[in-house]
C-alpha cells in the first residue's frame, strides 16, 4: 500500500461511522492524521472510539447548523485548527418515481446529501482559510453526473455536491486551501442495502469491472486528495466507478 504523509494533520470526517466513513478514518489514521469523527449515532460512535481509544468523535447532526459550529469550535479548542474535512455522511432514500416520490423524503435527502456539506464548509473552511492551509473532499455519486431511474432526490442532491464543490473551490484560490469532490459507483456499504434489489442490480450492470467498490479503494483517492501533494487540483470530480464513467 503506497502511503501519504499526514503526520500531526486534524482530519474531520462525517458520518464517522459508516462503512465509506470508517475506511477513510482508518487509512487517515494509518498515515499520521488524528481523527475526529462526526456522527449522529451515538450509540455506534462510542463503539468506534472504544475500538479506536486514540480517535475522537462528537455526536452531530450534520443538517443543524448549532450542532456542526459547536463541534467545530470543539475541534478548534482541541488542536488549534483543522486542516482535513471529508464529507461522507449520506443518505439514499427509498426508490420512487418522480410523481410518487414523497415530498418529505425529498426534503430529507437532500438536507442529509447536499445542505449538510455546505454547513460543514460554511463552518470548517473559514477556520482552514485562518491558518492558509486545508483539504476538503465531498463524497458525491456516479449518480450525481448520470441521473438514476427512481432515485431522483439522491441524484439531484449529488450533483449539487458537484456544483457546490466547483464553486467553493474557486473562492479560496488564494490559500493553500484544495477542495475536491469524488464521484464513486456503488461501493459495498450499509447505504448500498437501502436501496431496492432490481436498483442494486442495474447499478452493478453498468459497472466494466462487474463489482461494486470498496470503501477501501474510496479511502486511498481520498488519501492522496487531502495530502499536500494535491496542490494543483482543486474543484475536481474524481470518479470511482469500475470503468462506468464516461466523461
Amino acid at each position: 500500500m503506497n502511503k501519504n504523509d499526514h503526520q500531526g494533520k486534524i482530519a474531520i470526517v462525517t458520518g464517522g461511522t459508516g462503512g465509506i466513513g470508517m475506511a477513510i478514518a482508518a487509512r487517515l489514521s494509518s498515515e499520521g492524521a488524528r481523527i475526529i469523527l462526526w456522527d449522529l449515532d451515538a450509540a455506534r460512535l462510542n463503539q468506534v472510539l472504544a475500538e479506536h481509544p486514540d480517535w475522537r468523535g462528537s455526536v452531530v447532526d450534520v443538517v443543524n447548523y448549532d450542532s456542526v459550529t459547536r463541534a467545530t469550535s470543539d475541534a478548534i479548542d482541541a488542536f488549534g485548527r483543522i486542516d482535513i474535512l471529508v464529507n461522507s455522511a449520506g443518505f439514499s432514500g427509498a426508490n420512487h418515481r418522480m410523481e410518487d416520490y414523497p415530498l418529505d423524503l425529498w426534503d430529507k435527502v437532500i438536507a442529509i446529501n447536499l445542505t449538510s456539506v455546505f454547513l460543514t464548509c460554511r463552518a470548517v473552511v473559514p477556520e482552514m482559510a485562518k491558518t492558509g492551509f486545508g483539504r476538503v473532499v465531498n463524497i458525491a455519486s456516479m449518480a450525481g453526473k448520470e441521473g438514476v431511474p427512481t432515485v431522483s432526490c439522491y441524484s439531484a442532491a449529488k450533483a449539487g455536491v458537484i456544483a457546490f464543490t466547483k464553486a467553493i473551490a474557486r473562492e479560496y484560490l488564494d490559500k493553500d486551501i484544495r477542495i475536491n469532490s469524488v464521484a464513486p459507483s456503488a461501493v459495498e456499504t450499509e447505504l448500498l442495502k437501502q436501496m431496492a434489489p432490481a436498483t442494486l442490480e442495474m447499478a452493478k450492470s453498468k459497472i466494466p469491472m462487474g463489482r461494486f467498490g470498496r470503501p477501501e479503494e474510496i479511502a486511498a483517492m481520498i488519501s492522496f486528495l487531502v495530502s499536500d501533494e494535491c496542490s494543483f487540483s482543486t474543484g475536481a470530480v474524481f470518479d470511482l466507478s469500475g470503468g462506468r464513467a464516461t466523461y
